[in-house]
């Protein structure tokens, strides 16, 4: 089945993000996109088709209120005719250099693994130790669910998250839940797992974010002097729905980030010296790239709010990098101010008042495969500085 909705009450530049969550408003979808002014939602709902198109006019009204379009605003644009306008993706799949287990989960392998763990180095030595008294730290993978709550990351970005559990510490669930796998021949995605009965309320989920821990192990200080800067490098886990199909949306990916806490002239100068630090790098390394305002996927009901008040306060930031061959951008960095959002939730103390915080992220796997799409795996295509500084890692790497 296929149903059609107009588009006709939003801005042309909200098209892409109403397309994003309309994702969530059923299990049933099979396949989303946009053509002639309309959302076109196919999929086998056994309830047919009003359910969803009264969830997607939800979604519409919400995006539709208030007096922001959302104008594009770029701060910073290097164009370049870059030489490749290929389909990586599918040359990578082809050269056995990445294997998709599912949309959005791929297993990296050379070439491209050694491209992320180059681009990662070069983040650390090129903008990260760039900074005074710079500490570097090591995550988990999971985070508590109550330290995901002072972020308020269940009431912003609920769709998003992975929750972690497992069998109840009880003999007679455990031999149980082993014994109706054995005697359905092997683990069934559509059989019931009866969660309630059998697996406990989830104390943690997978980390959405570097840098939650950072404040979460900087919880009930005071910090000295002006600030601190961290940096690390996480696996960040997103459910995203029907979205994973897209282009460096995955569902398991690594986020570099450099993290600032402090008074708030301290973490607003490293900000602005991140800016600079990478649009230095876009044009050393000769990628064709556009730094703009912008804003979170908001999905619940104070969209509006929350998303005007990023782009009025200019709170973020991201850098994005062309894709050629889709004729589009994708966001691989981003430049974030949170106030002191995180100070106040993780009473993190500078003197008397409560520490604000900003940070910079890096998509490690967005940014290798944004720039394959504008360079291809071919190195003598690749911009001299890259190609020089990727061979001298070789070497040292060795």
């Amino acid at each position: 089945m296929e149903c059609k909705i107009s588009l006709e009450k939003l801005a042309e530049s909200q098209h892409g993000q109403v397309k994003y969550a309309s994702a969530f408003v059923d299990e049933h979808i099979d396949d989303i996109f946009i053509a002639d002014g309309h959302l076109h939602i196919k999929h086998h709902s056994p309830a047919g088709d009003t359910p969803i198109i009264e969830r997607v006019e939800r979604l519409i009204e919400r995006f539709s209120k208030g007096d922001f379009g959302f104008k594009e605003n770029i701060l910073f644009e290097h164009k370049v005719d870059t030489p490749y306008e290929g389909d990586i993706i599918a040359e990578l799949i082809e050269r056995k250099a990445i294997k998709v287990l599912e949309p959005g989960l791929f297993i990296f392998r050379e070439p491209f693994s050694s491209l992320m763990r180059f681009l990662d180095y070069s983040f650390v030595t090129k903008i990260a130790k760039r900074f005074e008294g710079l500490q570097e730290e090591h995550y988990p993978a999971v985070i508590h669910a109550e330290t995901l709550n002072k972020t308020n990351h269940f009431t912003s970005f609920p769709e998003h998250i992975h929750f972690l559990t497992h069998l109840r510490e009880d003999l007679d669930v455990i031999e149980s839940f082993s014994q109706t796998i054995r005697e359905a021949g092997g683990w069934n995605k559509d059989h019931a797992l009866e969660l309630d009965r059998n697996m406990p309320k989830p104390n943690f989920t997978m980390n959405p974010s570097t840098c939650y821990h950072c404040y979460e192990g900087l919880q009930d200080e005071t910090l000295e002097g002006e600030g601190v800067v961290v940096t690390a490098i996480a696996k960040c886990h997103r459910f995203e729905s029907k979205n994973h199909t897209d282009f460096g949306r995955l569902l398991d990916f690594s986020m570099r980030e450099i993290i600032f806490v402090g008074k708030p002239d301290f973490v607003k100068e490293n900000r602005l010296k991140s800016i600079e630090y990478l649009k230095e790098l876009a044009v050393e390394w000769n990628v064709d790239s556009l730094l703009e305002i912008a804003n979170d996927p908001f999905f619940t009901n104070d969209f509006q709010v929350k998303a005007s008040f990023q782009r009025n306060q200019e709170m973020k930031y991201e850098l994005r990098l062309t894709i050629p061959h889709l004729k589009k951008s994708i966001a691989c960095s981003s430049v974030n101010f949170h106030s002191n959002t995180f100070g106040n939730a993780f009473n993190i103390k500078m003197g008397k008042r409560n520490a604000v915080t900003g940070c910079v992220g890096f998509g490690i796997e967005r940014w290798a495969f944004a720039f394959l799409a504008q360079y291809s795996l071919d190195e003598q295509q690749w911009p001299a500085a890259f190609r020089e500084q990727y061979h001298a890692w070789q070497e040292k790497a060795l």
